[in-house]
């Protein structure tokens, strides 16, 4: 079983070319956000992050919200993140980069909002890992939702790096914020079932058994309107004739002289 690779040569280079540059664009800008948190990380040591966490039930811990996704605790804590990122990014914007441009603020703001309505007063929560749970219950959800080929295998991807998040939105380690894992994977699943109409599936590849059968389809169909006797219209209908026509079935030309 092989992809066709003859019917339409020009069309197919054209998707493969937009295709590497719909996986670019979303690689770039995933690692233009991780180099962007690198920084931050870097200076981190200049202000005391705090003030800039979510401090959960606190009006002034509302600003964390915002800027608690920036910052990070440990080298290791961005790293884990900035990998997620990346994949999880890349994933889910060259599959549906329109649905993820409009529930990325919804992934940034539910994760906050999550870790502020569920976490412990006195605790401060800082950290990414809320966004990537939103990107990773996207990807999930959409392929659930939309159930074409690249969303399926999307979905499928997803599950495979990173579907133990199915498992940290509960409390599980101490020290780690399941509150914004959990506030990022609700919004991921709100913004599938809101965004998912707004990529358009891309077109589907046929396999060649699948041109051969459409071919020998369309052959038996040229034959039977070739040599198939063409069906009767113009037979009247006994029970539909009209009175000056009883009796008569079919008109016969008359005969010359008659």
């Amino acid at each position: 079983m092989h992809l066709h690779s003859n019917d339409a040569p020009t069309d197919a280079k054209a998707q493969g070319r937009i295709d590497k540059g719909r996986i670019m664009r979303a690689l770039n800008l995933s690692l233009g956000f991780v180099l962007l948190l690198a920084a931050v990380f870097a200076a981190q040591h200049a202000f005391d992050l705090r003030d800039w966490a979510v401090a959960p039930h606190e009006l002034a811990g509302l600003l964390g919200v915002l800027t608690a996704p920036l910052l990070h605790g440990s080298f290791e804590h961005i790293t884990a993140n900035a990998a997620a990122l990346i994949l999880l990014g890349t994933l889910a914007g060259s599959v549906y980069p329109q649905a993820t441009v409009r529930a990325l603020p919804l992934l940034w703001l539910g994760s906050g909002l999550g870790a502020w309505l569920l976490g412990q007063t006195g605790t401060h929560h800082l950290g990414a890992s809320g966004v990537t749970h939103g990107l990773m219950f996207l990807v999930f959800v959409l392929g659930l939702l939309r159930r074409d080929r690249p969303a399926i295998a999307a979905a499928m991807i997803a599950f495979m790096l990173y579907g133990g998040m199915l498992l940290t939105v509960l409390p599980r380690e101490a020290g780690v914020s399941w509150q914004a894992h959990l506030g990022g994977a609700v919004a991921g699943v709100i913004a599938a079932f809101l965004f998912r109409r707004r990529d358009p599936p891309l077109p589907r590849r046929k396999y060649s058994w699948e041109i051969e059968e459409e071919l020998a389809e369309q052959a038996a169909r040229i034959e039977r309107e070739q040599f198939e006797p063409e069906r009767p219209r113009d037979v009247p209908v006994l029970w539909q004739r009209q009175e000056e026509e009883r009796g008569v079935v079919l008109k016969f030309p008359p005969r010359d002289g008659r």
